[in-house]
């Protein structure tokens, strides 16, 4: 088990003994994931910390909104980064069977574009927005943004290519020769019509 398999896993177990998630309050472990000052910016909702998602913006979020801007001000101007979207939960939190589903990935991300809450770089993985099923609780969708080595050459397999779910992050972290995130920041939702 890699480093970040490791920490998600220990989060996601500790997470499953934390009381249930209310609009209201995060468990500890959930705010403790965000670090780095990375900003996820919707139309109407600018994320700049861990939350849950209102009530009022779960469906635009899920059916409305395209792909949100990524603003990240302490990105290194002449540096590359990656970002990756994930959701640890699905089908749910209790049996995430099919962790972690790609909802986006962009490698050759200018530390120029960051700084100015654009990403202009390499879609490897189109974003999709979160999309929990019904009755199956809150889902995190977590974004982590990885400095990339200039030499890094950031692909994905034919295998990875053909299913977004079950995917081996760290693998494809080793792989890729990614070291930790540099940031990272995540919000839940729950199917809105729930």
């Amino acid at each position: 088990m890699g480093p970040w398999t490791h920490f998600l896993a220990l989060a996601m177990a500790l997470c499953l003994c934390q009381s249930e998630i209310t609009e209201e309050k995060l468990s500890t472990l959930d705010v403790s994931f965000c670090k780095g000052s990375l900003k996820v910016i919707y139309p109407k909702l600018d994320i700049s910390e861990c939350l849950v998602i209102p009530q009022h913006f779960r469906e635009e979020i899920s059916t409305v909104w395209k792909a949100p801007d990524i603003y990240f001000s302490a990105a290194k101007e002449k540096k590359l980064y990656v970002l990756v979207m994930v959701d640890p939960d699905a089908k749910s939190r209790a049996d995430p069977e099919f962790a972690y589903w790609r909802h986006w990935l962009v490698a050759d991300i200018q530390g120029t574009s960051l700084k100015k809450g654009h990403i202009k770089g390499t879609t490897l993985t189109d974003y999709r927005p979160p999309t929990p099923p019904s009755k199956s609780g809150f889902h995190r969708y977590q974004f982590m943004l990885l400095e990339q080595p200039a030499d890094a050459q950031v692909t994905l397999t034919e295998a990875e290519k053909s299913s977004r779910g079950k995917w081996d992050v760290d693998a494809f972290l080793k792989r890729a020769g990614l070291g930790a995130p540099v940031a990272t920041l995540q919000y839940l939702t729950q199917n809105y019509r729930d």
